[in-house]
């Protein structure tokens, strides 16, 4: 566990194992950022130039290590570019790639631009997200730990160093999840792991089980979950404050294994299908952080978990299915699975009659191919809503696209049989059809939002930035930021 402090010190003589430094990229070469002008001139003047002898400019995530040869306290010094001009999110993403680069490192602190307790935060929690590492399965050999203690030269604000501790350890929750195995990450673990942690901060938490899911008529969780062993589960978690005014209620796809059902995946697509809960774990890690924070409004989270597994009793592709809301889908893909569990949550999410529902899920394919590995899709039955969870997305530094939900698509997904097909025929607009089939699950007059993170959720390329290699966390701290955003309506 990465702990993280602020202190007034001069980073000259604080006591450290690395010290971070900023800085800026200009016509000149690099250059100190605020925070860090007394460094150059405890290196004679010569710092910079130093820099650039190795090919250091200044561009944003750019990193260079020297020994300070007794310049300074810190025997190590780590140079971050930060580009001529960051804002908060380019301070966070400095942060994080410096602080992850010293794993090995027990002690760091950064000399960074964090005047302001917004500039504090940014760097406190860039840095906190930069330091994790999930060894959990690790023997531990020749395994470099994580930063442990992390020190922001910039004041001594601590609302904003416990705030960035807050919103830390919501991702780190919802990172963990997803990086977890499916072997021990089944729907009832991940219930169980709910009723335990929401108990600790003060949710209500209630767990219907498969029976009382059939007993209540949630045919898209039964349905999805019944070809596996590990039976579905829906979570409701609840926050509420006595003085709110405003309800949110967040929906999260919780697929702890998606095989694709009899619609099976091919193999190089399963790999990494553990992450097919993100929706859920953001959720989930959301909860837990809005009620840390203490946020002036109530807010509610479904977690619909389910295993999607191909078996003897697995639902099939022209199966009916009944769903919570009285309308009947026919399945004619397994695969679209997510979308079946999610109409569940979101109809039963209208009854505790919020403000606003914002499903997240780890939904379709087409996202990627739309948007890449970094930017979520979001739909809206409402324009000003949609701008309202880009906005608050991207203030929050996770990628986010506004998206429409055309009227023609609709037909698409009409059923011969049934009241709606959970597929339509063709492979164009996939992303947008999908939301086009959440909304009809949403009832007139509710505001909704549709967040598509098949991307973000998890990362299989390099690590950047703050960004981990495989579970990011991602849209925990933008549902945070939409709570955050209604409490002050």
């Amino acid at each position: 566990m990465t702990t993280v402090r602020l202190n007034s010190a001069d980073p000259v003589s604080f006591d450290t194992d690395a010290l971070i430094v900023g800085f800026l990229s200009g016509p000149g070469g690099p250059s100190p950022a605020t925070g860090a002008e007394s460094l150059d001139a405890a290196f004679g003047g010569k710092l910079a130039s130093s820099l650039t002898s190795v090919g250091f400019s200044g561009k944003p995530g750019e990193l260079a290590k020297l020994p300070t040869f007794g310049s300074v306290t810190a025997p190590v010094l780590v140079a971050v570019g930060l580009g001529e001009s960051p804002d908060a999110e380019g301070l966070r993403r400095a942060a994080g790639a410096a602080v992850r680069s010293l794993a090995g490192t027990a002690r760091a602190a950064l000399a960074f631009p964090a005047g302001s307790a917004a500039e504090a935060e940014a760097v406190a929690l860039g840095g906190l997200l930069g330091a994790y590492g999930f060894s959990r399965y690790r023997t531990g050999e020749g395994q470099k730990e994580p930063v442990s203690e992390l020190t922001v030269l910039s004041g001594e604000d601590a609302a904003a160093g416990e705030r960035a501790a807050i919103l830390a350890d919501a991702v780190t929750l919802v990172r963990d999840l997803v990086n977890t195995p499916p072997s021990d990450l089944w729907p009832a673990k991940f219930a169980e792991i709910a009723e335990r942690t929401g108990a600790e901060h003060g949710l209500s938490v209630e767990v219907l089980d498969d029976k009382q899911l059939r007993d209540g008529g949630y045919g898209g969780l039964v349905g999805v979950g019944q070809g596996s062993v590990n039976p579905p589960r829906l979570v409701r978690l609840s926050y509420t404050h006595p003085e709110a005014t405003k309800t949110l209620a967040y929906v999260g796809k919780g697929i702890t294994f998606d095989s694709g059902g009899l619609s099976l995946k091919p193999s190089a697509s399963m790999d990494w299908m553990k992450s097919d809960m993100g929706g859920a774990g953001a959720v989930f890690g959301a909860l837990v952080g809005i009620a840390r924070l203490g946020l002036p409004v109530n807010a509610i989270g479904y977690l619909c978990l389910a295993e999607n597994l191909p078996s003897g009793t697995a639902q099939r592709p022209s199966d009916v299915i009944h769903s919570y809301s009285g309308k009947t889908v026919e399945v004619l893909d397994t695969d679209a699975e997510g979308r079946l569990v999610l109409m569940d949550g979101i109809a039963r999410a209208a009854e505790d009659n919020p403000d606003l529902i914002v499903d997240v899920a780890t939904l379709t394919g087409a996202q990627i191919v739309a948007l890449g590995w970094r930017t979520a899709g979001v739909m809206a039955n409402d324009d000003a809503v949609r701008e309202l969870v880009v906005e608050a997305a991207t203030a929050a530094g996770e990628g986010a696209w506004g998206m429409p939900l055309p009227e023609e698509l609709r037909k698409g997904l009409d059923s011969p049989v049934a009241d709606i097909a959970n597929l339509q025929p063709e492979r164009w607009g996939s992303m947008l059809a999908a939301g086009i089939f959440l909304k009809e699950f949403v009832p007139d007059g509710v505001r909704w939002a549709h967040i598509d993170m098949a991307g973000p959720a998890f990362n299989k390329g390099e690590a950047h930035g703050y960004t981990p290699k495989g579970g990011t966390g991602a849209f925990a701290r933008t549902l945070i930021a939409l709570a955050e955003r209604h409490a002050s309506i």
